[in-house]
């Protein structure tokens, strides 16, 4: 991962000053819509999850939160829960929202002392397969995910540009004015 914060996120009852975005993506047909989601996303899964099922659609639809441009997070909910993957594991240290997803996994949060997480290469955690049936293989999104010298915004934006909707994608990041 490009470069950790040493802030712990998770020990802050201030939420507001997470960063990043929340997008929601829609394919319907051949068609690739975008949208911000609430900053309420960053910071917890069940908020993203109610603002992505709300959006109904026949098509697919799925999340990219970057939270702190630290770790990403693909969320595709279904009528059966929700498939998930995490970027870095090791974000649970920091952030709650990293927490949920690993709990939501049934994956143990890593017992890792904050000091030593500039020492640990990250690891991904989830559902590699999340986004095959759209066009994005495992393979290719292990490749993407590999990528630990990028940011988590440029590695969604290779994903976005991997199916086809990087043109959206970009036109949702400009109006919340990264």
């Amino acid at each position: 991962m490009a470069q950790r914060s040493s802030t712990n996120r998770a020990a802050s009852d201030d939420y507001d000053d997470v960063e990043g975005f929340a997008v929601a993506v829609v394919r319907e047909d051949s068609t690739w819509r975008c949208s911000p989601l609430s900053a309420a996303a960053l910071s917890s899964l069940s908020a993203a999850e109610d603002e992505l099922r709300a959006l109904r659609s026949t098509g697919a639809v799925f999340g990219l939160l970057d939270v702190d441009d630290e770790f990403f997070i693909v969320l595709r909910p279904g009528p059966t829960g929700s498939r998930l993957l995490i970027s870095d594991a090791t974000a649970a240290i920091d952030y709650d929202i990293a927490v949920e997803v690993l709990d939501a996994l049934n994956v143990e949060v890593p017992d890792i002392d904050p000091d030593e997480l500039d020492d640990i290469d990250p690891w991904e955690e989830g559902d590699l397969g999340v986004l095959a049936d759209l066009g994005l293989p495992e393979p290719v999104l292990s490749v993407i995910l590999a990528e630990t010298d990028l940011y988590p915004d440029e590695q969604l934006g290779m994903v976005a540009q991997r199916l086809g909707f990087a043109d959206e994608f970009s036109a949702v990041l400009d109006k919340l004015h990264r």
